[in-house]
C-alpha cells in the first residue's frame, strides 16, 4: 500500500504532508518554494511509494473559486502531465490555515515560530490530509 501525498499549494511555498505507508498517521513532510516543487516531487516518488496526491482547492465561504484556485487548476494540469501514472484529486481546503494557526497556538508553539510562514503551509498541508482521510 502506497502513501497519500497532500499538497497545499501556494504561489510562492507549498506545504507538503503525507501518510505513513499504513495511511493510519499523517505527519507534515516539508515546505518547498513553488518554483521547486515539481523536482522536489520527481525525487520524492523515486524514493517513496505514493499511491495518491491530494491538493487542497481553495473555495470562498459562498464555495465560488478564490484568486488562487485558477493557479491550483494550472499546477494540477502540470503535474497530470509530468506524472500520469499519479492520481491526483482536489479537496477543498477552506479554513486550513486559521485550523493551523490554531493548531500551532493550542499545540503551545511561540509566536516568533508561528509566524514562519513555511510552518502555516505544513500544517495547513497535514489538514488537508487528514480532512480526506476522515
Amino acid at each position: 500500500m502506497g502513501r497519500i501525498l497532500a499538497i497545499d499549494f501556494g504561489t510562492k511555498r507549498t506545504g507538503l504532508a503525507v501518510t505513513d505507508p499504513l495511511r493510519i498517521i499523517a505527519t507534515a513532510l516539508d515546505m518547498i518554494e513553488t518554483p521547486k516543487l515539481i523536482d522536489y516531487l520527481k525525487k520524492y516518488f523515486q524514493a517513496e511509494e505514493v499511491e495518491r496526491v491530494i491538493i487542497g482547492m481553495p473555495k470562498r465561504l459562498n464555495n465560488t473559486d478564490s484568486e488562487i484556485a485558477p493557479e491550483v487548476r494550472k499546477f494540477v494540469e502540470k503535474f497530470k502531465t509530468t506524472f500520469p501514472e499519479k492520481p491526483i484529486q482536489t479537496v477543498d481546503e477552506r479554513f486550513t490555515s486559521s485550523m493551523a494557526q490554531q493548531a500551532m497556538i493550542d499545540g503551545g508553539m511561540k509566536k516568533k515560530d508561528r509566524q514562519v510562514k513555511g510552518n502555516v503551509d505544513k500544517i495547513s498541508a497535514v489538514i488537508i490530509l487528514q480532512s480526506y482521510m476522515q
